[in-house]
């Protein structure tokens, strides 16, 4: 019988509709994942077979195969195992649900329960942009996952639960989302501009660029405050808006830096990165896209100490985003 789950997958800060493709037929027990999967997706055979056993359910001991479509889009990430795990339920006939207008995120561990998964937050997103009401994510992103308005969040602690929901034995678990509070835990260590005494044109000349959002070098001798004076310098940067905010949120979702007690990030970001860093470290990139600090910086400060130490690859990488505004990562292969 085949069977068709909803799930999604992170294309660099976006999200991408995938579809679990499950068929299990007559024939030598056999399990295979195809779709262009990462290490992660194929692992996630094992996690499967012992959540179902241990959730109280049955493997089946025939021949299943797995497709992820579009097969030309590479899936990295755990995020599938409750989609893998809950296309073989129903194609084993164990459920019986319609889940076509439902949206599978979040990993399993051995023992059924769901764990944290990242990039929650665009793909609940993609969700509703694609129009499809109902996301089922793990409950410790429950929080993360309800800052988008109007898609209806369902958490799940393990897989057993989620089994007696499609059956019908609980109600659905719904997500009430609670106001966020402005008063969020900090991304780094804050420095109010208020308490650096003296240096008075330098305090003027970041007020300056806070204002019109320029960009500001400063050069002295060492010892001279010109760290301090940086780090002060989202002090005194306007508080960011509701959709600057989610802005930020996603980025920092995607890149698994989200903190575990804060939904949406309040406070405006601050990036120092070494000067020892990588092309893709900075502009982002890599085999699987991921943000650089370019992007982990959006709506606050990227400050480069010690920037004549910088290799001069990594200037003329810089020079683009500057000027137009937007990171554009050429590869080969892929997007």
């Amino acid at each position: 019988m085949l069977a068709k789950v909803i799930s999604g997958a992170i294309v660099g800060l976006d999200g991408a509709i995938v579809e679990v493709e499950v068929d299990i037929s007559s024939g030598l027990p056999f399990f295979a994942i195809v779709g262009l999967p990462d290490t992660a997706v194929q692992e996630a055979k094992e996690r499967v077979r012992a959540a179902i056993r241990n959730s109280g359910g049955t493997f089946p001991m025939r021949r299943i195969v797995v497709n992820l479509a579009p097969a030309d889009l590479k899936k990295a990430g755990p995020a599938y195992d409750l989609p893998i795990a809950v296309g073989i339920l129903l194609s084993s006939e164990q459920v019986s649900a319609d889940t076509s207008d439902t949206m599978f995120l979040g990993e399993l561990s051995l023992d059924g329960n769901l764990r944290h998964t990242n990039g929650v937050l665009p793909l609940v997103a993609l969700a509703h942009d694609e129009g499809i009401p109902t996301v089922i994510v793990p409950e410790a992103d429950a929080k993360e996952a309800s800052l988008i308005e109007g898609v209806k969040i369902i958490p799940v602690a393990s897989l057993a639960q989620l089994v007696s929901y499609l059956r019908g034995d609980i109600s659905a678990p719904e997500f009430k989302a609670e106001a966020v509070s402005a008063q969020t835990t900090l991304l780094t260590a804050s420095t109010d501009l208020a308490d650096i005494k003296g240096q008075e044109h330098v305090k003027r000349a970041l007020e300056v660029a806070a204002a019109g959002g320029h960009n500001v070098i400063m050069c002295g001798p060492p010892g001279s405050g010109k760290t301090l004076l940086a780090r002060a310098l989202p002090s005194i940067l306007p508080p960011m808006t509701n959709n600057e905010a989610l802005e930020v949120t996603k980025i920092y979702s995607v890149s698994g830096l989200l903190p575990k007690d804060t939904p949406m990030v309040r406070q405006r970001p601050f990036r120092s990165p070494h000067y020892t860093i990588s092309n893709a470290g900075l502009v982002g990139g890599g085999h699987f896209p991921k943000p650089g600090e370019i992007s982990l910086s959006h709506r606050g400060v990227l400050f480069l100490d010690e920037l004549p130490e910088f290799g001069h690859s990594l200037l003329e990488v810089l020079r683009q985003p500057l000027e137009d505004k937007v990171v554009t990562i050429s590869r080969a292969q892929g997007c």
